[in-house]
């Protein structure tokens, strides 16, 4: 099976960047990531990681408007 990944970043350089803000959320929210494939993730625990990252983006968005 191939694996066709369509979330491309606009600023390239900064995929390890948003890899450690994922781990970070990940943790956060008590989700055990591992590098590479972690595609035996439940639908709720990939779904509380990407929760967490937006809120994590909206807070720094609203504090960066104070």
């Amino acid at each position: 099976m191939s694996t066709n990944n369509s979330n491309k970043l606009n600023v390239p350089e900064a995929k390890a960047a948003m890899e450690r803000f994922k781990m970070e959320a990940a943790s956060e929210v008590g989700v055990n990531l591992k590098e590479g494939y972690n595609g035996d993730l439940t639908s709720r625990q990939a779904g509380s990681i990407g929760g967490q990252m937006v809120k994590k983006m909206v807070e720094a968005y609203e504090n960066s408007i104070k």
